[in-house]
């Protein structure tokens, strides 16, 4: 019997002990006494999981490691093609929105192309476009980028055309500057192959380094005041019947991949214009005659490029 009164006893200790806790909070500092007592048990419990875990990291297989470094070097290639793909599309779209931009000032119709391949001749500066006779495509059609004129077509094929560009020296363009409308035409220079050379700029023409260039619409081939060139450099020789004028093309002409071909609205245009061969500088100015002069001759010769 004493064994059961001292367990009654117990219980209704503990059962006054929960109340007054619940009520009072009389054994919240006792609690929390003894949770600093209790520890060193858990820390001590939890050894054997803290070593287990250690011993797994220390014991990883080479052949694990090395799995993993070559598949996260895949996916690193994968991302790192991603991203230039990216870029790519993002360089690419902004020359188009360029190229869109740049038709706005052409009133007759275009047709965008794309330069597929390269002339391999050295002595000949020609594309291939991928746009051909299926399409409309006519010898002495003007080829334009979103920066400036390119050229124009000499020869077409089923489904490609070859353009000669404008650093040919074989082709010549009529062109103005901008600032005054001074007339001159513009060669593909001999001696640089990136440049175009004034001919028949007499020393009085008023040209300044800087100066823009623009197509002068004269032989109906080029858009009217289409940007061609920038003078870089202009040589007078008091010796010399004429100076020497040096431009650079506006043209993305060693770059560029998307380009348009230009109708024209008028009839009358002279598709061989550009390719005629000039008189050299040294039969005189009587025999040369103005730029305006050259023109209209070149308008109404053949082709003998």
């Amino acid at each position: 019997m004493a064994r059961e009164y001292r367990a009654l006893s117990f219980l209704l200790l503990s059962i006054c002990l929960l109340v007054a806790d619940s009520r009072f909070s009389y054994l919240e500092k006792l609690r929390f006494g003894l949770g600093y007592a209790a520890t060193p048990v858990y820390w001590f419990a939890d050894i054997p999981t803290r070593v287990s875990f250690w011993i797994d990291d220390v014991f990883v297989s080479r052949t694990d490691l090395l799995e993993e470094n070559e598949r996260l070097r895949g996916d690193l290639l994968i991302a790192q093609r991603e991203l230039q793909l990216l870029e790519s599309l993002a360089s690419e779209n902004s020359r188009l929105r360029d190229l869109r931009e740049a038709t706005q000032v052409i009133t007759d119709e275009v047709l965008p192309a794309e330069i597929i391949n390269v002339s391999p001749d050295s002595n000949s500066k020609r594309v291939l476009v991928n746009k051909g006779s299926a399409d409309g495509v006519f010898v002495g059609q003007a080829l334009l980028d979103s920066r400036g004129l390119m050229g124009q077509v000499d020869e077409v094929l089923p489904f490609t055309a070859w353009a000669l560009l404008i650093t040919d020296s074989q082709h010549v363009t009529p062109v103005e500057v901008n600032r005054n409308g001074e007339r001159a035409l513009a060669r593909g220079s001999r001696t640089t192959s990136t440049a175009l050379e004034l001919e028949f700029v007499t020393q009085t023409q008023d040209m300044q380094a800087g100066d823009m260039l623009v197509s002068s619409g004269m032989g109906q081939v080029y858009p009217k005041n289409y940007p061609v060139a920038r003078i870089t450099s202009i040589t007078k020789d008091p010796g010399q019947n004429f100076a020497r004028v040096l431009a650079q093309p506006l043209a993305q002409l060693a770059s560029t991949r998307h380009v348009m071909l230009v109708f024209t609205n008028d009839a009358t245009v002279t598709p061989e214009f550009g390719f005629e061969q000039i008189p050299k500088e040294g039969q005189g100015e009587a025999e040369a005659g103005s730029a305006e002069n050259r023109v209209s001759e070149l308008s109404a010769s053949p082709t003998s490029h």
